[in-house]
């Protein structure tokens, strides 16, 4: 890639709103310019804007059917750029302005989505907060977790096969570094069991057009019994 392309790829995604619109597209899925600019906090004019700026330089493709259109990154290349957005907003100023946003679909976003194959957000934090803090995963080398023997079997008293999740090695636990809380959640394979079990069990749903997750009734008296996590320890469900 040459300088210019550099400088051109640099300068779109540097933009607060944009930066936003391409890690919500950052599971692969298609969105319309009206979800877009819901999770972005900003008006269906100023998204419209900031998508034709998108397209002309080939980080989205649009796709029309009947009088709508839907949008998604341009390929696996634009999706690497998402993903390394995510990281470069974790080591941003300590509360930027979209984290205070009343809009709905960012502040879903903040408490619980998908990020790849695990659980993220406000609620993932905690998690593996109480994990550590109950003694069930210990900090283990350069950003791992490693399971510990009481973890181990807690996790089979929780009905979670944990196969070769072996006590003491840090491959099964990766430290994910949270782009809005700032804070590690659990990653690797022990990560995307826990979220298959928490939806699994129904105490978890994942929405049908966006990344964000849906703690249930059922899933909140788990999280309190067997996590110690109240509704009100990680702000609005």
């Amino acid at each position: 890639m040459g300088q210019h392309n550099i400088s051109n790829v640099a300068h779109l995604i540097a933009e607060p709103v944009r930066s936003v619109m391409l890690i919500t597209l950052a599971d692969g899925s298609a969105m319309s310019a009206g979800a877009l600019a819901e999770a972005a906090g900003v008006t269906a004019q100023t998204a419209s804007s900031h998508l034709s700026k998108l397209l002309d330089g080939g980080l989205l493709s649009v796709e029309s059917q009947g009088r709508h259109r839907y949008y998604r990154l341009a390929g696996a290349h634009v999706s690497h750029v998402s993903h390394v957005l995510e990281s470069l907003a974790s080591v941003g100023p300590v509360t930027p302005a979209w984290r205070n946003t009343p809009n709905r679909s960012a502040q879903a976003l903040r408490f619980a989505r998908c990020c790849y194959d695990h659980l993220a957000g406000q609620i993932s934090v905690a998690v593996t907060q109480s994990m550590l803090t109950q003694g069930f995963v210990v900090e283990a080398g350069e950003r791992h977790y490693a399971l510990t023997t009481p973890g181990c079997a807690w996790l089979q008293q929780l009905g979670i096969d944990i196969g070769d999740l072996a006590v003491g090695q840090t491959e099964h636990g990766h430290q994910c570094l949270d782009w809005t809380e700032r804070q590690y959640h659990v990653a690797g394979p022990l990560g995307a069991r826990l979220m298959n079990a928490f939806l699994a069990w129904g105490w978890m749903r994942k929405s049908p057009t966006t990344r964000s997750v849906t703690v249930t009734a059922l899933g909140w008296d788990g999280l309190k019994k067997h996590f110690g996590i109240g509704r009100d320890a990680c702000g609005p469900a």
